[in-house]
């Protein structure tokens, strides 16, 4: 029964991932539910998103964008640093203590799912006044490296909503170009959930068995939502995901 549940949960947070993100709501809860401690349900489900990461990353590999005057080293060192940080703090939380910061963490997430989309399209429709991005100053730049530096520790140690964190991130920090935010979305978010999975096996918190299934069980969830996101509206699969995340958050508020 145990394998069935992860193998469904793991379809489903694949479909998920593959039309608007939010798989993590579903993959956590499940491999709590089947008895894998919090820290290491959530090291195992992270480590099972980063093939979907990467098959995103080089689908966009073209449409990449770098806001604030940085560049791809500028942007890996602080992917790199946030996600090591991230989970190496992650790996020093107790148990009991991740576990009652749960609810608190997919109920931001969820914010993030609800707040997000907003922040974009006031973003895209605000007035591109190309004067005030040429003259970037040095403190918008290390204002921007800071911002995005706490995103990716928040990646490394939770990954939950980390795709819409990040293009609203992006957004804030002056991007415009969906498509250039996607890029570069996908391009942190595989560094940081590599470094981060990394620090993960070396501490021991992922368990190899579910992560097989899940994985696996992920990229065929990922295939199907494909064909699944032509056909239903990104506001109406949205809606569902903060729904979930609303409804998983209450549960663990009651454990």
């Amino acid at each position: 029964m145990d394998w069935v549940i992860i193998g469904i949960a793991g379809f489903l947070g694949g479909m998920l991932n593959a039309v608007a993100g939010g798989g993590s709501f579903i993959t956590l809860p499940a491999l709590i539910f089947v008895g894998v401690t919090p820290v290491s349900a959530n090291a195992t489900g992270t480590a099972a998103l980063l093939p979907g990461y990467l098959a995103s990353a080089w689908r966009f590999r073209r449409d990449v964008e770098f806001p604030a005057n940085l560049k791809f080293r500028h942007i890996a060192f602080i992917a790199v640093s946030g996600g090591c940080l991230g989970a190496a703090i992650l790996l020093m939380t107790s148990e009991q203590l991740f576990s009652t910061q749960i609810p608190w963490l997919i109920l931001l997430a969820t914010a993030a799912f609800i707040v997000g989309p907003w922040l974009l399209e006031k973003k895209s429709s605000s007035i591109k006044k190309s004067e005030r991005h040429c003259a970037t100053t040095a403190l918008k730049t290390s204002t921007a490296c800071l911002v995005l530096l706490a995103v990716c520790v928040y990646g490394g140690y939770f990954n939950g909503g980390l795709g819409i964190i990040l293009l609203a991130t992006l957004g804030i920090m002056g991007q415009t170009n969906l498509h250039g935010m996607n890029g570069l979305k996908n391009i942190i978010s595989v560094l940081l959930t590599t470094v981060a999975v990394g620090v993960y096996a070396a501490g021991g918190a992922i368990v190899g068995g579910n992560l097989l299934l899940l994985s696996i069980m992920a990229i065929l969830g990922g295939y199907a939502g494909a064909a699944v996101a032509y056909r239903i509206s990104q506001r109406i699969l949205r809606g569902f995901i903060v729904l979930v995340g609303l409804l998983m958050s209450i549960g663990f508020f009651l454990r």
